[in-house]
């Protein structure tokens, strides 16, 4: 079966499903792994599916994936992102990372820093650095989603604004075509927008996927940051957009050297 009727019957099959696997898909259609991994990487690139740990889903608007399908998802591309994102941290500096994968990572990238004063709302942020013997760490208060180790809430908030920080990195769930940040969870928006109130200097970091969903909630535009760190070259209409914000774009393709 050629590559064009392959497509729709993977996608009818992922709506039917909720799911698919390489292996099932391989077996259905008779051809091998590295055949479904290709289908599946142009449905994703496409926009029609999400790549998780051994095959995809079907993309939600309105739902995020788990935090153990996310913490799989480009891998190699969070990594890039996290050694360019660490290079523009300070030593010396007092610093606000985030919910999600991405901070997780750069959280790893910072065990050399010295003299850094990080407060988290992401326990596994904290779980990391306690590595790093010259980081003093401050774990936000508030309620803590068992889901992901996000700590989110009104509390949370509270303890943000008692702070100005030399340098916040934040994530996203979803960046829409215009250079807005989006995301799911209400409270965990209303946290993220307290960080960039607080923060003299601010960057998002997120791979490309995030341009292929969706979200329903607003969080900033990327003219509001002062920079963004990702794995490939924006769409040229948001790269100019950029350009007009002052916002500066570091991309950081795996195995190459990062370019801004």
């Amino acid at each position: 079966m050629s590559q064009t009727l392959r497509h729709p019957e993977i996608l009818e099959i992922a709506r039917r499903d909720g799911k698919v696997s390489v292996e099932g898909l391989a077996q259905h259609f008779g051809v091998t792994l590295q055949t479904i991994r290709r289908d599946l990487t142009e449905l994703a690139e496409a926009g029609r599916l999400e790549r998780v740990h051994g095959g995809a889903v079907l993309p939600s608007g309105t739902s995020n994936i788990g935090y153990d399908e996310r913490r799989r998802l480009s891998g190699d591309a969070k990594a890039a992102i996290a050694r360019a994102c660490a290079r523009l941290v300070p030593e010396n500096a007092s610093v606000f990372l985030a919910i999600g994968t991405s901070t997780e990572a750069v959280a790893r990238e910072l065990l050399a820093h010295r003299n850094l004063l990080v407060v988290t709302n992401n326990m596994n942020v904290a779980n990391i650095l306690i590595a790093n013997p010259d980081c003093q760490i401050i774990l936000a208060g508030g309620s803590i989603r068992r889901s992901d180790g996000g700590i989110v809430g009104s509390l949370t908030v509270q303890t943000i604004r008692q702070f100005k920080f030399d340098l916040a990195v934040i994530g996203c769930s979803a960046l829409d075509e215009d250079g807005d940040l989006l995301d799911f969870d209400l409270q965990e928006v209303g946290v993220s927008q307290a960080i960039l109130r607080q923060s003299r200097h601010s960057l998002l970091v997120a791979d490309h996927s995030k341009f292929q969903r969706s979200a329903p909630v607003r969080i900033a535009s990327l003219g509001d940051l002062g920079g963004f760190v990702t794995d490939r070259p924006l769409p040229q209409t948001l790269a100019e957009r950029c350009r007009e914000w002052g916002t500066q774009v570091t991309v950081a393709e795996p195995g190459t050297r990062d370019a801004p």
